[in-house]
């Protein structure tokens, strides 16, 4: 049956590789059984609502996995069960991911606090504002003098500060000079704040509860001494992070949970928990069918036209389709992306073979010029070990995607984590090569 242009522009959007799912979307698949029976309602959600005191948590996965669909799942389960849940992307307004301190998330924070509770008091934190706002007004933020705004104007501001830290460059680190000093003294107003928010929850509310998403992306930042932004951000700076009189999950890079850092985290936070990847392939390199059932099951309901046939009204072949959700690793954004540039080699349905294949080629070049010449062999060792070592290079490869974390229950019923190169990379010729001198290398120590 012949498709219109409407159809194909409707699933072409339908396929947006970079908005989470809202909480009750039709769209959402549950992928729990292929991901190590991961649940956060469960592994977040318990802890939240049983907890006496003030939990802080740390979630993780690779950056595109969908963490943040299931933090929005998160959200809305915890609304139902008596918490009033702040949720902010914080990369969105007021981080830069590429250049992000503890001051920035501070900061940030303290603006969707202060927007999200609307019934508290302000005056703590535009009390904090104010006193430094000779210093800050210098930055171009405004002229006009504090005390003659509104509180309505005056909250704009601490809004206008925030987002300057992430749109302007040159401004972010005289910012950050200005604030540093004064981080104490900022978490105390704001959790002066967070306290009248509280008493000023509704009958049916009990818990507060701030969720700080995207913090997983920011990017690595070697500092002296062998520190790093990191280990500045979430081991120096944990006790302030954790300072919040509320419940609190912060996002964090997934390097930084396998590096030798890993059980300084856990002594402050407790266990991380880690989003792994749909399982679309065993340990031994078959395909797993459960696992590719969720991935097409993801693809049908994007679609979300039952009436019509996934092969051959979409797909022109069972076998084009079932190479796409391969190549896609179980990564759900890389899903999305092999599927949106494949509908953009076509002028009408179905989506061919060719197609397919065009999408994939772009995404491996990708890779290709991701990966250093230095690399290649760490990748090879890791396809064939199924383990990464502790070691940085290892970590940049998790945190660039070039492999995937996955987990499986063994014969013993044990969760098992397990490693893999991402799909993609594999028929990439330098990485051929290096599986190639592996093999001969561990063939002459025999």
């Amino acid at each position: 049956m012949p498709m219109s242009q409407d159809l194909l522009t409707q699933i072409y959007n339908s396929f947006d590789p970079f908005e989470p799912l809202p909480a009750g979307d039709p769209a959402y698949v549950d992928c729990a059984e292929v991901r190590g029976d991961t649940n956060i309602l469960v592994d977040l959600g318990n802890k939240l609502l049983r907890s006496q005191r003030m939990v802080c948590q740390l979630y993780t996965g690779h950056r595109g996995g969908g963490k943040s669909t299931e933090l929005l799942r998160l959200k809305d389960h915890l609304e139902k069960n008596g918490c009033v849940v702040v949720y902010f992307a914080a990369d969105e307004d007021d981080i830069d991911p590429e250049d992000a301190e503890y001051t920035d998330i501070l900061l940030s924070c303290t603006r969707h606090l202060l927007e999200g509770l609307k019934d508290a008091d302000p005056k703590p934190i535009l009390g904090w504002l104010g006193d430094r706002w000779n210093d800050l007004k210098d930055l171009a933020l405004t002229e006009i003098s504090f005390d003659n705004l509104s509180i309505e104007a005056q909250i704009t501001q601490f809004a206008k500060l925030t987002a300057s830290i992430r749109a302007i460059p040159s401004e972010r680190q005289k910012i950050r000079d200005k604030v540093n000093p004064h981080t104490i003294t900022l978490l105390n107003a704001l959790n002066e704040f967070i306290e009248d928010a509280k008493q000023k929850l509704p009958k049916d509310k009990t818990h507060l509860v701030a969720i700080a998403d995207n913090l997983d992306r920011i990017s690595l930042i070697q500092k002296e001494h062998g520190h790093t932004n990191y280990d500045e951000i979430f081991l120096d700076r944990a006790q302030q992070l954790q300072g919040l009189n509320c419940h609190v999950i912060y996002t964090i890079p997934i390097s930084m949970v396998y590096s030798s850092r890993a059980s300084d985290l856990r002594d402050i936070y407790g266990d991380p928990q880690i989003l792994p990847m749909v399982m679309v392939q065993t340990p031994e390199g078959e395909t797993d069918e459960v696992g590719t059932a969720k991935i097409i099951e993801i693809i049908t309901k994007r679609i979300q036209r039952p009436e019509i046939s996934l092969v051959p009204d979409i797909f022109a072949s069972k076998e084009g389709l079932q190479r796409l959700c391969l190549m896609s690793g179980g990564h759900v954004r890389n899903l999305m992306l092999l599927v949106r540039s494949a509908i953009d080699y076509i002028d009408a349905l179905p989506i061919t073979d060719r197609a397919i294949q065009r999408s994939i080629t772009q995404a491996r070049d990708t890779f290709r010029r991701t990966v250093e010449q230095e690399e290649w062999q760490l990748l090879a060792k890791v396809s064939h070990d199924k383990q990464i070592d502790n070691a940085e290079d290892y970590r940049k490869l998790l945190f660039n995607r070039c492999v995937l974390h996955y987990v499986y229950f063994d014969d013993d019923g044990e969760l098992q984590p397990w490693y893999d190169v991402h799909p993609l990379i594999k028929s990439i010729q330098q990485f051929k090569d290096a599986v190639e001198n592996l093999r001969q290398d561990k063939t002459e120590q025999q």
